[in-house]
């Protein structure tokens, strides 16, 4: 049998739509049909295991729903989520009581599992109880919010619960946005939990519980993933169904391969290309780019400020005005991001945006000084660490420290560590100077500073222990006055600035690479495809 060029999905594997749905599926239109490639693997169906990859998380946001979802609006004509506007999704409507300490969520009456059945405040209890006590990465999230604990959630009705705080956390309704706050059928859950098992975690890896958008049809984990439409959702912003009927998700390692694959029309869709074929895919004809700063995340230069000589503010002050900022940034990412660099305030910032550019600029002379300043006029040795699945962007980095720090006496010795080694080595508060990035679910500058400059916890990557800086993370978490949140930030900001524990030098740009049929793509806080969003023009 002959089969048409346009019914063929070439992949890695050389395999044919045929050969990937079954029949009843290629009887759906092309025009239906999303093709997405991307080159992680979903390893899981449940975002809470431990070693959930993103791409499983951008799965779950797809298939599960939670209570409540960001908006999203336009920005430089792009769409792009809108964390201060907070929607009903598996919630019809709240209300939050005038001292901010009680949630009210009143359920859509119509909600229903991906099984038929309907969905219950039972179900909801289960599922947040579930969120605040597995051993999965849940718990700490919620904490965040101050969700700690399931004698918080409270059964009004059928189609009512309430969500009860101790003090008026500005983040307790945005935590239940977040890709762990998924809603699980508890009736069908429970029937697969055990005595060591009580929530499921097992089951839930290779199967669903859900009443999302997409239902999954295929799971091969590390291969592909099959979606269809959930005819009976009602969870979507404007109460419509998602455009695309179907979606074909599959692994392609090869980022060159990925864009051969949009660039002959074989797929639709792919968000992790090499920076170095965005520009040939802008040009093309049959394809387009639709790039964002990743503005909930930033890649840093850490020093662990815990070990000499990094332990000095001095130092880390030298090396901030020694490093060639505009030559990494182009040697990275092509100029392709927000520059976090650069900027002409000193003292007080201009906002409590964060991260935002920070006065950091190259000058040799400075540095120098402060080395001096410090008692290392002489300059020190130390590695510069990266991870090998980075190498593409921090390497070009790497090399430029070395240089550029070999001119103000430090002698730097580069370190390309396997990601097993480097993540077990950063965790461990084992590297002394590295690059890496960060993302944040919650884009609040409050929430910034608790997650990554306080606590000996994972992801204070520098390590650093100020002790204003944890009062004012404190205060600022549970501030209800604007003008006295805003004094807090700013002077976080300041220290930090001052301070610098690591220098946050840009944002990537989230380079989306689709069809040009395809539109309505939305940058989102997870760094994942949103496919309830996207249209074929």
């Amino acid at each position: 049998m002959n089969i048409p060029r346009r019914a063929v999905f070439h992949l890695a594997t050389g395999a044919t739509l045929a050969g990937i749905l079954p029949v009843d599926a290629r009887a759906q239109s092309r025009a239906e049909t999303l093709r997405y490639v991307t080159g992680a693997n979903i390893n899981t169906l449940d975002p809470c295991v431990p070693g959930t990859t993103r791409e499983s998380f951008g799965l779950s946001m797809n298939v599960y729903d939670r209570l409540f979802a960001f908006g999203r609006k336009q920005v430089n004509g792009n769409w792009v989520f809108d964390s201060s506007v907070i929607r009903g999704e598996l919630a019809q409507s709240y209300e939050m009581s005038a001292d901010k300490l009680t949630i009210t969520i009143h359920l859509r009456p119509d909600a229903t599992w991906q099984d038929g059945s309907p969905v219950t405040a039972e179900d909801i209890k289960w599922s947040l109880d579930r969120a605040v006590s597995a051993k999965s990465l849940a718990p700490p999230q919620f904490s965040t919010g101050s969700l700690t604990s399931p004698d918080q959630f409270r059964i009004v009705d059928a189609k009512t619960l309430t969500v009860s705080l101790t003090k008026p956390d500005r983040l307790a309704l945005a935590n239940l946005c977040v890709p762990y706050a998924i809603m699980i059928n508890s009736k069908l859950a429970k029937q697969h939990a055990t005595a060591d098992d009580p929530w499921a975690l097992e089951w839930t890896k290779t199967n669903t519980a859900a009443s999302g958008a997409y239902i999954v049809e295929s799971y091969k984990p590390g291969e592909s993933v099959i979606l269809r439409r959930n005819e009976a959702w009602k969870g979507g912003a404007n109460g419509k169904l998602p455009f695309f009927r179907r979606i074909i998700l599959q692994t392609v390692p090869e980022a060159a391969t990925r864009a051969n694959l949009i660039e002959r029309g074989d797929a639709d869709l792919s968000i992790d290309l090499a920076a170095s074929d965005i520009p040939t895919m802008e040009k093309s004809a049959k394809a387009k780019v639709i790039s964002v700063p990743q503005t909930n995340g930033f890649t840093h230069i850490s020093m662990n400020t815990q070990v000499a000589p990094f332990d000095n503010p001095k130092v880390r002050q030298a090396i901030g005005a020694a490093l060639p900022y505009e030559n990494m940034f182009q040697a990275s990412l092509f100029g392709r991001g927000r520059r976090l660099y650069d900027a002409s305030w000193t003292g007080s910032p201009p906002n409590i945006d964060f991260p935002q550019p920070m006065p950091l600029k190259t000058d040799p002379a400075r540095a120098k000084q402060l080395l001096a300043e410090a008692g290392l006029p002489n300059g020190f040795k130390t590695s510069f660490a990266f991870s090998t699945g980075a190498a593409a962007t921090a390497e070009p980095v790497a090399a430029l420290v070395k240089e550029a720090l070999g001119k103000v006496g430090i002698d730097v010795d580069i370190q390309k560590k396997p990601d097993a080694e480097f993540n077990t080595m950063e965790a461990e508060k084992k590297l002394p100077f590295f690059i890496d990035a960060g993302t944040a679910w919650l884009p609040a500058t409050y929430y910034y500073f608790y997650l990554y400059f306080t606590r000996d916890q994972r992801w204070n990557f520098a390590s650093w222990k100020n002790t204003r800086i944890e009062e004012l993370a404190a205060l600022a978490r549970f501030e209800t006055d604007p003008a006295k949140y805003e004094a807090e930030c700013k002077e976080m900001i300041e220290i930090f600035a001052d301070q610098q524990p690591l220098l946050m030098v840009w944002q990537p740009n989230h380079d989306a690479v689709m069809a040009k049929s395809v539109d309505g793509y939305t940058y989102q806080f997870y760094r994942q495809a949103d496919f309830r969003d996207l249209v074929r023009a």
